[in-house]
């Protein structure tokens, strides 16, 4: 998978705006909660971490880039 948090080009940009909202939000949590502890030199607390047989977050991402391949290869 391609990390497109990185480089937004106008078909990943055009992909996410078309996110089920859900996803958006869960999408600008993850990034918005990672910037945050990059910027202050920290690790997200273990007792934070998703364990494996509770990772909503997983099916949400997986979700989340399967409709933006989809979507991105439409739109090529």
């Amino acid at each position: 998978l391609r990390d497109d948090t990185i480089y937004e080009d106008e078909d990943v940009k055009e992909a996410i705006r078309r996110l089920p909202e859900n996803l958006y939000n869960d999408r600008m949590f993850r990034i918005k909660r990672a910037l945050d502890l990059s910027m202050k030199h920290q690790i997200l607390p273990k007792e934070q971490w998703t364990k494996y047989e509770e990772n909503k977050t997983t099916s949400s991402v997986t979700g989340e880039m399967i409709l933006l391949k989809s979507l991105r290869k439409s739109l090529i």
